[in-house]
């Protein structure tokens, strides 16, 4: 059965309806890529700590007199949480071409909307798109979106599809640390579906590049986004590292 006739991408109507889960958060990012510790690199446990448990980022130390990174007043009113237009949680930050946050006024890259309704080959088309021009940020919104609208047997595989691309993402940005971690993360969770990978996503192939790309950030600066970009679907082409000119 091809792509184009599989009952699961028949026009959607609406998006369909999935349970709170945890981790959750209808909008900002239930998709790993805010719990890197920018101070270490490392995946946090505890992301809503002010405190990274890997390396002790935001606590107190001698200099601040015992004054944590980031006190809060405790007269000062509520921050009010961003929302969109529709009401759901998201934040207003702006943020580069690869979603780092920008301070609020700068001029950022606008974000994927969220809450698209998509068949998982749309999904799929759409990350490519993104991944091929050198955004696995915005790829990973596409793939987060598809993860939270999918069914139950196939949730482990679309949130490990946007591991991938989150991983991607911290490795354009050059943190090693980070981006070794989400693709193992990524990896380990389409890794079951390699048997029978649905939509002709290529399982092994992207296992294979995961594993590649992991063995490059070793001791080595950002990665090329595009360049380093991965084929999500067997199309007659491997999925493989593409090295850049100055790698071959």
């Amino acid at each position: 059965m091809t792509d184009a006739d599989s009952p699961h991408d028949q026009p959607l109507p609406s998006r369909p309806s999935v349970p709170h889960r945890a981790g959750d958060e209808g909008g900002d990012p239930a998709c790993w890529l805010d719990q890197v510790c920018d101070a270490c690199g490392r995946i946090r446990e505890r992301p809503g700590s002010a405190v990274c448990e890997h390396c002790g980022a935001g606590a107190p130390d001698a200099e601040s007199g015992g004054v944590p990174d980031r006190v809060p007043d405790p007269f000062a009113a509520p921050r009010r949480r961003d929302r969109d237009e529709e009401g759901r949680a998201r934040s207003a930050r702006p943020r580069d071409g690869l979603g780092r946050p920008l301070p609020y006024g700068s001029p950022g890259v606008a974000r994927q909307p969220e809450g698209v309704p998509r068949t998982p080959a749309q999904s799929l088309t759409e990350a490519q798109r993104l991944l091929d021009d050198g955004m696995p940020f915005h790829a990973h919104e596409v793939l987060e979106d598809a993860w939270k609208a999918a069914p139950e047997a196939e949730r482990e595989l679309w949130r490990g599809l946007a591991q991938l691309a989150v991983g991607l993402t911290h490795a354009a940005r050059g943190n090693a640390v980070g981006g070794t971690a989400l693709l193992d993360r990524g990896a380990a969770a389409i890794a079951p579906y390699a048997d029978a990978a649905p939509y002709g996503i290529d399982i092994a192939g992207l296992l294979a590049w995961a594993r590649e790309l992991t063995g490059r950030l070793t001791g080595s600066g950002a990665v090329p986004a595009a360049e380093s970009a991965p084929r999500l679907r067997t199309t007659g082409e491997a999925t493989e590292y593409r090295p850049t000119g100055d790698e071959v």
